[in-house]
């Protein structure tokens, strides 16, 4: 699907927009390890979510979906049943990632498959703990899906992340539940804690000091009612949009604010950007609030190290901020960004070329320089959800009518993302 991309004149209004995916995905999970009923208020509406939702279906999990609101009926942590047919997470990495912790532990054996561009990347980083817990798990070059996992009584082990990710840290996590004693996850850097704070919502007894979290092993787990905040990751699009276009004021309510996932707010604060948070309220023990973004003239700056890890799932919208910042902007330690839906490193630079800016690529990042006006392109996706909106973004500052080649990829994190923008730019 192509879609064309008018100039803004300016971004402004007041948005709610769809649930976090993080999060969606681990309640899911959760409630169908759960006893009892639990109902998912606010669900994501991405493709990605629906994925997970299908999986656990196929394990014998009852599933009832009205709109946004999901009722999971769970079993408890031995209610899984063997599917019939193999576990299709689509494009969704979390789905595969994560679900497998579970799978691990099961009396049977599963086989988890993937479209394309998920059939294209690693899965080692979790192969690696749930062997060491005992399981058994086939992959194709000893690292690509399909996945076979063959289940087994799990062991507890303390295991230290050799690089930071939530999904490897969920996954562990979750075949921890089948241990006996502690499993124990160290952190080299601070990730998301959805995780953390979900298992605690649902009975589990889980310690976090610092980046060593540890988890007490064969919990129940208990069904809750549950909201999931408006996703942050899928508010940059339109935070960067209002900072980017002037004139611009755009409320966005009930969106997440996890202090492990609002480093984007604190850098683009840093950077000069004009975000107010109006109020902020616990719900589920997640942080939700309301913010006030107003155009800005931004300094641009440098992306690295923890902020990186923080930002990786930004950093494609951000690069487009960049370009107009007064500085530009660097991003290093990025190589994650190379094994995402598309070697985002890449496709960032590419788009940038077509809009009239190089940027220089480096082994594990980009430079952007800064001081720039987009020239009207023809775009492309390349398949990736993130790619597609961050263009999309770029081509409200161009000079004229751009098109994204490939703009449906955006419905896989965020369906309503071309009708929102529609609303924001009326």
């Amino acid at each position: 699907m192509d879609q064309r991309i008018s100039p803004a004149t300016r971004i402004s209004g007041s948005i709610c927009l769809p649930g976090d995916k993080s999060i969606s995905h681990r309640y899911a999970i959760l409630a169908a390890l759960a006893e009892g009923t639990s109902t998912i208020r606010n669900y994501s509406t991405g493709a990605d979510c629906h994925s997970t939702l299908g999986c656990i279906r196929s394990l014998g999990i009852e599933v009832d979906e009205q709109g946004t609101e999901v009722t999971v009926t769970g079993k408890g942590l031995a209610g899984l049943s063997a599917p019939g047919a193999d576990l299709d997470a689509g494009n969704s990495g979390s789905t595969m990632r994560m679900l497998s912790g579970a799978l691990a532990a099961q009396p049977f054996d599963s086989r988890l498959i993937g479209d394309e561009s998920l059939s294209r990347r690693p899965m080692d980083r979790i192969m690696k703990p749930l062997g060491e817990m005992g399981a058994v798990i086939s992959a194709r070059n000893g690292k690509f899906p399909p996945l076979e996992v063959h289940g087994a009584k799990l062991r507890s082990i303390d295991y230290t992340l050799p690089v930071p990710s939530a999904q490897v840290k969920t996954c562990v996590l979750l075949a921890g539940l089948y241990a006996d004693g502690e499993t124990i996850v160290r952190e080299p850097v601070r990730s998301r804690d959805h995780t953390e704070i979900a298992l605690r919502e649902f009975g589990a007894e889980i310690r976090v000091e610092r980046r060593v979290i540890t988890l007490q092993g064969r919990p129940r787990l208990i069904g809750r009612d549950l909201v999931v905040p408006s996703d942050l990751s899928s508010a940059a699009f339109f935070i960067v949009a209002a900072l980017l276009v002037p004139g611009s004021d755009l409320v966005i309510r009930g969106v997440g604010l996890n202090p492990t996932r609002s480093t984007l707010l604190d850098v683009l604060l840093s950077m000069g950007g004009g975000i107010t948070i109006l109020k902020v309220e616990q719900v589920n023990g997640e942080l939700l609030g309301e913010i006030l973004v107003t155009a800005s003239r931004l300094r641009g700056g440098t992306i690295e190290k923890e902020t990186t890890a923080a930002l990786i799932d930004e950093i494609p919208v951000l690069a487009v901020l960049g370009a107009v910042s007064d500085e530009g902007l660097v991003v290093r330690d990025a190589g994650e960004l190379r094994i995402k839906e598309t070697d985002r490193i890449a496709t960032v630079a590419e788009n940038l070329k077509r809009m009239g800016i190089e940027a220089e690529i480096l082994p594990d990042g980009l430079r952007i320089p800064g001081r720039h006006r987009f020239r009207a392109a023809e775009l492309d996706s390349f398949g990736d959800h993130r790619i597609a909106m961050a263009f999309s973004i770029a081509a409200l500052a161009a000079n004229g009518e751009s098109t994204i080649h490939g703009a449906e990829a955006a419905s896989v994190s965020f369906p309503e993302f071309f009708e929102v923008l529609k609303q924001v730019t009326a």
